[in-house]
Protein backbone atom coordinates (compact mmCIF):
# COMPACT_ATOMS: atom_id res chain seq x y z
CA UNK A 1 0.00 0.00 0.00
CA UNK A 2 1.32 3.29 -1.02
CA UNK A 3 1.60 6.00 1.91
CA UNK A 4 0.21 9.52 1.17
CA UNK A 5 2.70 12.44 0.76
CA UNK A 6 2.28 15.60 1.89
CA UNK A 7 3.23 19.22 0.67
CA UNK A 8 5.13 21.41 2.49
CA UNK A 9 6.20 25.09 2.14
CA UNK A 10 9.88 25.95 2.78
CA UNK A 11 10.01 29.48 3.07
CA UNK A 12 12.29 32.62 4.90
CA UNK A 13 11.90 36.08 5.39
CA UNK A 14 14.14 38.36 3.55
CA UNK A 15 15.16 39.74 6.58
CA UNK A 16 16.72 36.38 8.11
CA UNK A 17 19.30 36.61 5.19
CA UNK A 18 21.15 39.15 6.68
CA UNK A 19 24.22 41.20 5.07
CA UNK A 20 26.52 39.46 3.11
CA UNK A 21 29.01 40.64 0.34
CA UNK A 22 28.04 40.22 -3.10
CA UNK A 23 31.07 37.27 -3.24
CA UNK A 24 29.45 35.38 -0.20
CA UNK A 25 25.96 35.43 -2.27
CA UNK A 26 27.68 34.38 -5.30
CA UNK A 27 28.78 31.36 -3.75
CA UNK A 28 25.27 31.07 -1.98
CA UNK A 29 23.53 30.49 -5.43
CA UNK A 30 25.59 27.41 -7.12
CA UNK A 31 24.17 25.39 -3.89
CA UNK A 32 20.74 26.23 -3.41
CA UNK A 33 19.99 25.49 -6.74
CA UNK A 34 22.24 22.31 -6.51
CA UNK A 35 19.37 21.69 -3.41
CA UNK A 36 16.11 22.19 -5.84
CA UNK A 37 18.17 19.94 -8.56
CA UNK A 38 18.19 16.99 -5.96
CA UNK A 39 14.86 17.52 -5.66
CA UNK A 40 13.61 17.24 -8.78
CA UNK A 41 15.96 14.38 -9.14
CA UNK A 42 14.35 12.72 -6.05
CA UNK A 43 10.80 13.60 -7.79
CA UNK A 44 9.70 15.37 -4.44
CA UNK A 45 10.13 19.02 -6.35
CA UNK A 46 6.94 20.98 -6.49
CA UNK A 47 7.95 24.42 -7.15
CA UNK A 48 10.87 26.80 -6.16
CA UNK A 49 11.66 30.73 -6.23
CA UNK A 50 12.94 33.79 -4.98
CA UNK A 51 10.61 36.83 -4.47
CA UNK A 52 11.75 40.33 -5.81
CA UNK A 53 13.23 42.10 -2.75
CA UNK A 54 11.36 45.16 -2.72
CA UNK A 55 7.79 44.80 -1.19
CA UNK A 56 6.62 47.72 -2.58
CA UNK A 57 6.73 46.32 -6.02
CA UNK A 58 3.86 44.03 -4.64
CA UNK A 59 0.20 44.76 -5.35
CA UNK A 60 -3.02 43.73 -3.61
CA UNK A 61 -6.04 42.70 -4.77
CA UNK A 62 -8.48 43.11 -2.19
CA UNK A 63 -12.25 42.56 -2.70
CA UNK A 64 -13.69 42.64 1.30
CA UNK A 65 -16.32 46.08 0.70
CA UNK A 66 -18.15 43.46 -2.04
CA UNK A 67 -16.18 45.23 -4.85
CA UNK A 68 -12.47 44.70 -6.01
CA UNK A 69 -9.61 47.11 -5.69
CA UNK A 70 -6.07 46.89 -6.38
CA UNK A 71 -3.74 48.55 -4.98
CA UNK A 72 0.42 49.42 -5.28
CA UNK A 73 2.24 47.97 -2.85
CA UNK A 74 1.97 45.31 0.17
CA UNK A 75 -1.38 44.47 1.96
CA UNK A 76 0.32 45.22 5.07
CA UNK A 77 4.12 47.39 5.78
CA UNK A 78 5.97 44.87 7.79
CA UNK A 79 9.43 44.83 7.71
CA UNK A 80 8.96 40.78 7.28
CA UNK A 81 8.23 39.50 4.27
CA UNK A 82 9.00 36.70 2.06
CA UNK A 83 12.13 36.02 0.40
CA UNK A 84 11.52 33.17 -1.08
CA UNK A 85 10.29 29.59 -0.99
CA UNK A 86 9.70 26.12 -1.99
CA UNK A 87 6.87 23.74 -2.27
CA UNK A 88 7.86 20.13 -1.39
CA UNK A 89 5.50 16.66 -1.92
CA UNK A 90 6.82 14.18 0.64
CA UNK A 91 6.25 11.28 2.28
CA UNK A 92 6.59 13.20 6.36
CA UNK A 93 7.46 15.77 8.35
CA UNK A 94 11.01 13.99 9.21
CA UNK A 95 11.51 14.21 5.18
CA UNK A 96 10.23 17.51 5.08
CA UNK A 97 12.83 18.72 7.85
CA UNK A 98 15.23 16.76 5.72
CA UNK A 99 15.11 19.24 2.60
CA UNK A 100 14.34 22.40 5.02
CA UNK A 101 17.86 21.46 6.67
CA UNK A 102 19.64 20.98 3.56
CA UNK A 103 17.68 24.56 1.97
CA UNK A 104 18.95 25.99 5.08
CA UNK A 105 22.94 24.96 4.93
CA UNK A 106 23.09 25.86 1.21
CA UNK A 107 21.23 29.18 1.53
CA UNK A 108 22.91 30.85 4.53
CA UNK A 109 20.24 31.56 6.58
CA UNK A 110 16.74 30.20 8.68
CA UNK A 111 14.32 27.91 6.64
CA UNK A 112 10.85 27.86 8.06
CA UNK A 113 8.62 25.18 7.68
CA UNK A 114 4.80 24.56 7.30
CA UNK A 115 2.31 21.54 5.90
CA UNK A 116 0.09 22.80 3.76
CA UNK A 117 -3.22 21.60 4.47
CA UNK A 118 -5.44 19.93 2.13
Amino acid sequence: MKHAMSEYLIYFNQPWVGEHSETWFEARGPLARAVVEEMKAAGIHVFAGGLEEDPAAAFCADATSGTLVFTDGPYVSNPQFLGGFSVIDVADEQAARHWAGKLAVACGWPQEVRRIKS
